[in-house]
């Protein structure tokens, strides 16, 4: 397991790129039979990824964690975005299409992933500490009160999928959803915000192998980016921006954790006030 450490925002706005990616860019999550994660110190959140190709692949038990199991004292989100898939939790299977949504409660034992038909299924996942536990539970893109957003004058048209959060899947501080992008639309989260109270990690997907995500993060006057490709995520600090722009449309899955689980508690930065 990769640890991530916090940075202040003056020693960030320091680095080069090399340092940068090396500190918020999480890349090589998935690969193939196999199941990567990364522990960031920013509200303890675990970023990971499971791809099985030929064999069902389980949750890690990593000696940092210091439990029995990966989920002793946590809970995690989990997303499907490649082919149908399921994940087996304590004997429980739970399919998955993509786009769908699994949640799973403080205290379960064996998790495993499989891929279902020509798949594979591409499970990226977010868990955060837990103090209680909430029942397992399954959301499907259908059933995720998708919300419309944007226009195409602004190149931010998308919709927005909400899965755990305060109206959604209960959990105990995870809040986790994605948004799609629209045929010409390469803009995400703008105008940009912050929100101190909450850590946030964004991980791009559905992006062309020859397209990039420019990520920018940082404080509002003092902007850095990153280039993303498909299936790489973000950390970003609670005190940083968190928007970008495709050279062609795409996913990501935004998801949270720290003080509270309100969607809307941003603290919103114009785009005039940018540098």
């Amino acid at each position: 397991m990769n640890t991530r450490f916090t940075h202040s925002p003056g020693e960030t706005a320091q680095m080069d790129t090399a340092h940068l990616r090396d500190q918020f860019l999480v890349t090589g999550l998935m690969v193939d039979d196999a199941v990567n994660v990364v522990y960031s110190h920013y509200d303890r959140m675990i970023i990971g990824g499971a791809k099985p190709v030929l064999n069902p692949v389980s949750l890690p038990v990593p000696g940092e964690l210091k439990a029995e199991s990966f989920l002793e004292r946590r809970e995690i989100g989990i997303i499907n975005v490649g082919g149908k898939g399921s994940v087996n939790v304590d004997g429980e299977t739970y399919e998955l299409n993509k786009l769908d949504c699994l949640y799973i409660g403080k205290g379960a034992g064996q998790v495993s992933f499989s891929s279902v038909g020509s798949g594979p299924a591409v499970f990226y996942f977010l868990s955060a500490p837990a103090h209680h536990t909430y029942p397992t539970s399954l959301l499907t893109r259908e059933n995720a009160s998708p919300v419309k957003l944007g226009s195409p004058e602004t190149s931010n048209e998308r919709t927005i999928y909400k899965y755990i959060h305060k109206d959604g899947i209960k959990s105990c501080q995870l809040v986790m959803g994605l948004t799609l992008l629209e045929k010409g639309s390469v803009w995400n989260s703008v105008p940009p915000h912050t929100h101190t109270r909450r850590m946030e990690v964004y991980f791009y997907f559905d992006l062309g192998a020859d397209q990039r995500v420019f990520h920018f993060m940082g404080e509002p006057r003092q902007t850095r980016h990153l280039l993303v490709s498909n299936l790489e995520a973000v950390i970003s600090p609670p005190w940083s921006v968190h928007f970008g722009c495709g050279t062609a449309n795409y996913g990501f899955i935004w998801g949270m954790a720290g003080e509270n689980q309100e969607f809307t508690d941003m603290d919103g930065v114009k785009i005039t006030e940018l540098e």
